[in-house]
C-alpha cells in the first residue's frame, strides 16, 4: 500500500466504492473485542422482542467498517486524524448470510498548508443510508 500524496488530490475527487460484508461471525468477534454483550447483536429473539427487525450490527463496527475506504484510499491507516458520523439506521445482519455495507466518498476540501484533506462518505446497507454526516480528516502531508 503506497501512501497517497496531497498534491495528487483535488476537491471533488471520488474515492472508489468499497463494500464490507458483516456476518454473525463478525458480530461475535466484535462483541468479544468491544465487550458489548448486548443480546440485540446476537439473539434474534431478543432483537425482535425489543422491536428490531432482527439482530443488528454494533454501530461502532459499522463506523469502523466504513473507515476501511479511508485507510485504503490514503494508503496509511495513521492518516485518519479525525472521523465523525451520525447513526441513522441499524444494519440488520441475517443468518445465514450477512449484510453488505457499501461506502463511497468524495474529497470535500484540501488544505495544502495543513497537509490535510476532508472527505465526506456515504454509507448504505440494503439501499438505505445507515450513517449520515460521515466526515473524515486525513493528513496526507
Amino acid at each position: 500500500m503506497s501512501r497517497r500524496e496531497l498534491a495528487s488530490v483535488q476537491v471533488g475527487d471520488l474515492l472508489p466504492t468499497t463494500s464490507v460484508t458483516l456476518d454473525r461471525e463478525a458480530l461475535v468477534r466484535y462483541t468479544a473485542a468491544s465487550r458489548d454483550f448486548n443480546a440485540i447483536h446476537w439473539s434474534d429473539r431478543v432483537a425482535t422482542g425489543v422491536g428490531l427487525p432482527g439482530v443488528i450490527a454494533h454501530g461502532m463496527l459499522t463506523m469502523g467498517a466504513a473507515s476501511r475506504l479511508l485507510t485504503e484510499w490514503a494508503g496509511d491507516p495513521t492518516a485518519v486524524v479525525g472521523y465523525s458520523t451520525r447513526f441513522t439506521r441499524p444494519v440488520v445482519v441475517p443468518d445465514p448470510g450477512g449484510a453488505v455495507v457499501e461506502v463511497t466518498g468524495s474529497v470535500r476540501s484540501v488544505d495544502e498548508a495543513a497537509g490535510q484533506v476532508v472527505v465526506d462518505l456515504v454509507v448504505t446497507s440494503g439501499g438505505a443510508t445507515v450513517l449520515t454526516k460521515t466526515r473524515a480528516t486525513l493528513a496526507l502531508g
